[in-house]
This record gives structure tokens, sequence and C-alpha cells, in this order.
């Protein structure tokens, strides 16, 4: 009897110890560990904020109701001051020490170009990166799932707008990195195939530009209108330069700015600046994600703004992959279950993925902030 004891037992723990080595990074029988390694200092601080507390308030919805297949999600969070060294290193934590299944809601062009070899190297996945550089659409990244809208489409779209409301001197200012070199060629795309020669381009430094003399540089070229693909806090500083200086020009700058904290810094140099938006408004109660945002929104807390709401999207389309992926949660059965996703309709946005499409998201509409500092459509 005690032998057959013994047996039983050595089975029971020969299983579990199995169940170890099977377990996949960062699952648990009741928690999912997510990372994310963010700007919660430096540059991009204002909109990060607000784009992790509408990520947060779906989480909280969702493990309000018991989580995916009774596991919460728990994420663990690094500020990297919006430093791409920094990035990666905090990615090599998450990774390697923290053990995280999956990172999420990253933010910056270079910042998640540095980390792409470790993504590949351990197959992490990567959801929602807060960049919509064209590197990461085509080809596409296995271990990248976009959802937001490139910058170029952005870009493409603010060119098309001047151009049929009669602004045909159209200048770009852009910040001298990757995000700047690809709105750069979104911009030089769209202006050829409207056949505008730009007024100018210029390029200012990402760390400490000089926003004066940025600022006299694009008043000198005089353009009807001016394109800027820059991070928040430049992208303030330098209009409010614009203005302080005369310049009269239409300014548009990309949803990477689109947050309460941008319009606020802003103040009243923000009046008539025209932003590029990738969600739905925040307040369009006409639509299930709206109504659903306002409700998680009120209950957690957050920001009601179009940061945020892009937050709450993109934790809406991370927990749908979960769902998909079963049970039996590893990443590479999650990679297959975004890739799973056709034509998925979130309430208000679709979004498609597939073995060789992971963009995600298409949306893109502009709008403007009021003399009010309100963002209407």
């Amino acid at each position: 009897m005690r032998s057959s004891w013994r047996q039983s037992f050595l089975a029971l723990l020969l299983a579990a110890t199995a169940f170890s080595a099977r377990a996949e990074d960062g699952v648990t029988d009741s928690t999912i560990l997510i990372g994310q390694t963010v700007g919660l200092t430096g540059t991009v601080a204002g909109p990060v904020k607000e784009v992790n507390e509408g990520a947060n308030a779906y989480f909280h919805q969702v493990n309000k109701h018991g989580g995916i297949y009774g596991r919460k999600i728990e994420m663990r969070v690094l500020d990297d001051k919006f430093d791409p060294a920094l990035t990666l290193a905090n990615a090599e934590t998450l990774i390697k020490k923290e053990r995280v299944f999956a990172l999420f809601l990253g933010r910056g062009t270079p910042h998640t170009q540095g980390i792409l070899p470790l993504l590949a190297a351990g197959n992490v996945p990567l959801v929602a990166p807060s960049t919509g550089a064209k590197v990461f659409h085509a080809p596409a990244i296995r271990q990248v799932f976009n959802i937001r809208a490139k910058y170029q489409d952005e870009v493409i779209k603010a060119v098309e707008h001047f151009s049929t409301i009669g602004i045909k001197n159209i200048s770009l200012l852009h910040v001298d990195d990757a995000f700047g070199q690809d709105g750069l060629e979104g911009f030089n795309k769209v202006m050829a195939a409207h056949k505008l020669t730009p007024v100018s381009i210029t390029k200012f430094a990402r760390v400490k530009p000089d926003y004066a003399a940025t600022a006299a540089i694009v008043i000198k070229s005089n353009p009807g209108a001016l394109v800027i693909v820059s991070s928040a806090k430049n992208t303030v500083e330098v209009i409010k330069a614009i203005r302080a200086q005369g310049g009269q020009m239409q300014i548009m700058t990309l949803s990477n700015n689109s947050s309460d904290s941008f319009v606020k810094d802003l103040g009243p140099a923000g009046a008539g600046v025209v932003v590029s938006q990738v969600t739905p408004a925040p307040h369009l109660l006409t639509t299930t994600l709206g109504q659903e945002f306002k409700l998680a929104a009120k209950e957690s807390g957050a920001t009601m703004s179009y940061a945020a709401m892009e937050g709450f999207v993109n934790a809406k389309v991370l927990v749908e992959g979960l769902r998909r992926a079963g049970r039996n949660l590893t990443r590479e059965g999650f990679i297959r279950a975004m890739e799973s996703m056709q034509r998925v309709d979130f309430g208000g946005l679709m979004v498609t993925y597939g073995p060789g499409d992971h963009s995600g998201s298409e949306f893109v509409e502009l709008t403007m902030i009021g003399k009010d500092g309100r963002i209407v459509r």
C-alpha cells in the first residue's frame, strides 16, 4: 500500500513538473502578466497617462467579471522616459527577468525598432505599439500587431484636405528621427500624387531642439499650411514659438499628439490646429464603442479623450486575442489567434489581421481644436 502511495505521489509530481515545463512565461492559473515600457515621464508623459487610463479602464472591466478563462490581467509597467536605449533595457527586464507573456502599448518609432530582435528571439508578441510607422506594417512582423492606422495615411489625409480647400503651398516640419522620416516619406508621396511642390521641408532635433530658430525658418518660407510630425512636448513648444513670432499658417499634427494634456499645454496657441485621429470620437455615443468607453471611464475615472479612447480600443483587441487563444494560452497560440481576426468590429472600429497582414485598422479622420480648447470633428 505504501509502495502504491509512493508511485501515485511520484506520478503527480512528474505531471506537475511536466505542466510547469510546458507553462508559458507570464501565464498562471489565475493571471496573465503583460509588460509595458513607455515614457511615464519625459516629453510624451501627458498622452501616455491618458492612453494608459483608457487601457486600464477596460482591463478593470474584464478583471471585474472574472478575467479571461479565470485569469486576470496584470500589468507590469516600466518608465523608459521616451529614451530608446532605456526602452530596450526595460524590454529585456520585462521579458527575461519579469517573464511577461507579451508586451503592450509601447510608444515611439525608434524605440519600437530597437526591441524587434528581442521580440523575435523569444517569439514575444507586441500588441498595439503606439506608432504608425510604415516599417512595422510592410512587410508584416510576426510578433508585432499594430492597431492604429499608419502615420503616412494621416499625413496623406491632411495634404488631401488642404488641397481640397484650396491651400496648395504646404510645408512639412518633422523631428529628425525614424518617426520624422516616415512622415516625410508619406508627405513626399502625397505631394507628388497631387503634383504639388513643398514650400519647405524642415527637420529639428528630438532632444533639446531650438524652438525659436525652427519657428523662424518655417515662417520665412511662408506656407499656407504646415504639417508637423513630432511628439507632444516638442510639437507644443514649436507651435507656441511659431505663433509668438507671428506665423499664421494653418497647422496640422498627427494623432500621437491627440490628448487633453496636449490641448491644455498649447493653450490659446492651439485654436484652429488640425489634429488627425485614429479612433472614433470618445464622446460619440451613437457607437457601441463610445457607450462602452463612457461607462468604463466613469467607473475608473479615466479622462474622456481621444488618447484614452485609443488605449481602451487597444485593450479590447488584446483581450479578444487572448480569448481566441483559448484556455491553454501560449505565445504561438496567441499569435495565430490574433491572425484569425477578419474584419472584427469593436463597436465602431474595424480591425483585420492575417498571416501576412498585421496592420489592424485604417481609420483616420481630421478634427480641429476650437477656441474653447475642445477638439471638434
